[in-house]
């Protein structure tokens, strides 16, 4: 069964980065370019794993990932950070309000792909 993904950042070049890359290995790719995207994707689709970005407009990340682990239809599905927010109090937050994991930018897309198996498949 194929997976699905939800990507949401602001950045273009790295949505279509990800994007691209998670086709190649046979995901359903969602995207969003700010938390309040995310949500209403999320109104309508379940998705395996959500890859999401800190600093957006509107609705950030953190705030997205409070959304996803208050909500009984969506609270299981496994989230990623993937953030410039380098410093530890940085990732020691979002690990606390119940992300899976936290990736840093810049990064390696093979690493993400890698990261992103491990807790899906």
């Amino acid at each position: 069964m194929q997976k699905k993904i939800l990507i949401v950042d602001d950045e273009p070049n790295i949505v279509m980065s990800l994007e691209y890359t998670f086709k190649k290995q046979n995901y359903e790719v969602f995207i969003a370019r700010d938390g309040s995207e995310a949500i209403q994707i999320l109104e309508t689709q379940i998705p395996d794993i959500v890859l999401l970005d800190i600093m957006m407009p509107n609705v950030d990340g953190y705030q997205t990932l409070e959304y996803i682990r208050k909500n009984p239809k969506t609270e299981n599905i496994k989230v990623v950070f993937l953030s410039a927010k380098n410093k530890t109090a940085d990732i020691e937050k979002g690990l606390e309000m119940g992300a899976d994991k936290y990736l840093l930018k810049p990064f390696s897309v093979k690493k993400v792909v890698a990261e992103i198996k491990t807790l899906i498949e």
